[in-house]
């Protein structure tokens, strides 16, 4: 190998990196008390043709019956930390993509708020630009204490299992492997709004017949 291509790969490596650490850590955005207003969930039908675009292969909006109805936008090209400062909107995070899953980041100030009203059992629909439609189950939830939550070299502790992690194992536990979404946003605490972060994940639907599928 040259080393030009060794340059190259620890470069690559680098930003690799620097995208985990920035997905992980991305920074809540304050709103004042008040500021929020929750309006009632459209029907499903409605929902997903006020999405579409016509562009069948990308991901557009998000909906969990009862739950929260969110159009997805995309990351800006190389910008891995990017998470949309609208409310009523999820960013679809890029480098899970490129592991087959779905990463929907949120800030717990703005639409990641409603996260924390998912439960293991209910159904995940994603909607595609072309009208596609893919549903998901909640299987797992999983929280963790960032134990340096303003600094991008902290590591977690699960609240659940009292294990520590780095970020870079969190990140594979969360978004590698089969095909999955991970829904991603912070857990505010002790006065921090990045105290922690709750990572909500749901596998295929198909795969778990005991669950029933809503017929609407």
């Amino acid at each position: 190998m040259t080393l030009k291509n060794t340059m190259t790969r620890s470069s690559l490596n680098a930003s690799f990196l620097l995208a985990i650490l920035l997905s992980l850590f991305f920074q809540p955005i304050p709103v004042r008390a008040g500021g929020i207003n929750d309006p009632a969930l459209p029907r499903f039908a409605d929902f997903s043709q006020t999405v579409q675009n016509g562009e069948a292969d990308v991901l557009r909006g998000v909906y969990v019956p009862n739950v929260l109805a969110l159009p997805v936008v995309q990351q800006p090209a190389g910008n891995a930390g990017y998470v949309s400062t609208r409310l009523g909107q999820a960013t679809q995070f890029s480098m899970a993509a490129q592991y087959g899953n779905v990463g929907l980041l949120a800030h717990n100030t703005l639409s990641g708020r409603s996260f924390s009203g998912l439960a293991v059992g209910q159904e995940v629909r994603l909607v595609y630009g072309g009208g596609k439609v893919e549903y998901f189950v909640i299987t797992e939830i999983l929280q963790y204490q960032a134990l340096q939550p303003d600094s991008t070299q902290s590591d977690f502790r699960d609240l659940t299992g009292g294990g520590t992690i780095t970020a870079g194992q969190l990140f594979q536990r969360v978004y590698a492997g089969d095909r999955h979404v991970t829904f991603q946003t912070c857990i505010e605490a002790q006065g921090n709004l990045s105290w922690g972060r709750l990572f909500i994940l749901a596998k295929p639907l198909v795969r778990y017949a005991s669950f029933d599928r809503p017929g609407r």
